[in-house]
């Protein structure tokens, strides 16, 4: 049986939050935010209203419209350095322009995973170098999977991305454009969005909720409980009925506030983004995703060895079914052009037999004709 703790007497032990605070004050943090969704959900409105900057310009609507033809998905990556009271993060913004941009989006969500596995791949080659400097590091720290307001259920496209985002990155669902709809209907869009994400078994980010300080357990709890987060984004400022000036969209009956918990999450979503759960994220990106990944890779593969493409990759599969598609076409074509080509020969020899049979019956009118002949000379 194993000892308990040692009880120690003002050693100083218990100074090492403080150090730990003083480490990460003077280094700073790297924080890397990837936001998914559909073009008009406000993804960039959103960025910069959480970090009250202007993070990522706003696009040209119409020339992201002239590009749907193009049918690609991007990977755009924006960075900032903020600083405030003296700390600094270094802010990486991923963003996916023309995910579900388009009629047929089948393997739109392609690029994206591939990215954050990439960055995965690459930590891990930078890991097993001789020489280990500071390391290039985009590891996605947390995903924010924006789901269009309809009042009614999460989509087939949003399912199966969710389903893959979540078991490679923390992810969290976000509902856009909340003053969209109703209280009511809200809620009930809320409670529709959860029943499926437990229905599919999509996991998604669970802050700690234990804690020593009861208010920041109940704080944790009140945060968790807003998941799916209805958000409004806004960089105007507005004025309300009592004279307040706030982030918020001015509506024929009155103010949509960003910053008010009683008409969106938002509050509670930076919350967790940036006030509490920026280092939680962090390390479950590192312990838990990074981790999972590397394991995954060093069980299936010799060190150094590169990176193998995956056999259940779509693009693959899709690939694969093409082939043997054309391939059975193919085979299809062969053989009847070898029945054709066996009924011709059938018909040919029927028509030669045909052909000898008559010759042989002229060659027999003839051997009658000359034995009458000769019978008859032979009377004379």
């Amino acid at each position: 049986m194993s000892p308990g703790p040692i009880s120690t007497n003002g050693i100083g032990i218990a100074n090492l939050p403080n150090q730990r605070h003083k480490i990460v004050a003077k280094r700073g943090t790297n924080f890397t935010l990837m936001v998914v969704g559909e073009s008009g959900l406000g993804k960039t409105t959103f960025i910069n209203t959480l970090f009250t900057t202007t993070i990522k310009e706003h696009k040209n609507q119409n020339k992201r419209h002239a590009k749907q033809t193009d049918k690609t998905v991007e990977i755009e990556i924006t960075k900032a350095e903020l600083e405030e009271k003296t700390f600094q993060v270094k802010l990486t913004v991923i963003d996916t322009p023309g995910f579900g941009d388009y009629v047929n989006n089948r393997d739109s969500w392609l690029p994206i995973v591939e990215f954050i596995d990439d960055q995965h791949e690459s930590y891990m080659r930078q890991e097993q170098q001789p020489h280990r400097g500071e390391k290039l590091d985009l590891r996605v720290h947390s995903c924010l999977y924006f789901i269009r307001p309809t009042g009614h259920t999460l989509k087939p496209l949003d399912i199966e991305v969710m389903k893959r985002l979540g078991s490679r990155v923390n992810l969290i669902p976000v509902i856009a454009k909340a003053d969209t709809l109703t209280p009511n209907d809200l809620e009930t869009f809320k409670r529709r969005v959860r029943e499926v994400i437990a229905a599919q078994n999509i996991q998604v980010y669970q802050c700690p909720i234990e804690s020593d300080d009861e208010s920041s357990t109940k704080r944790n709890m009140n945060i968790m409980a807003a998941m799916p987060f209805a958000i409004i984004g806004s960089e105007q400022d507005v004025t309300t009925a009592d004279g307040r000036r706030v982030k918020g969209r001015q509506y024929s009956w009155g103010v949509a506030e960003v910053e008010n918990e009683d008409h969106c999450d938002f509050q509670k979503l930076r919350q967790l983004l940036i006030r509490t759960h920026m280092l939680d994220l962090i390390a479950t990106t590192e312990e838990t995703h990074y981790e999972t990944y590397r394991q995954a890779q060093m069980e299936t593969r010799k060190f150094g060895e590169p990176k193998q493409k995956k056999l259940d990759n779509p693009k693959f599969k899709e690939e694969e079914e093409s082939l043997r598609k054309r391939f059975t076409e193919q085979v299809k074509l062969e053989e009847n052009r070898f029945r054709q080509w066996e009924q011709h020969l059938i018909a040919e020899r029927d028509r030669l037999n045909k052909d000898l049979e008559s010759e042989h019956s002229h060659i027999k009118d003839l051997e009658g004709e000359l034995e009458r002949l000769q019978a008859s000379m032979r009377r004379k």
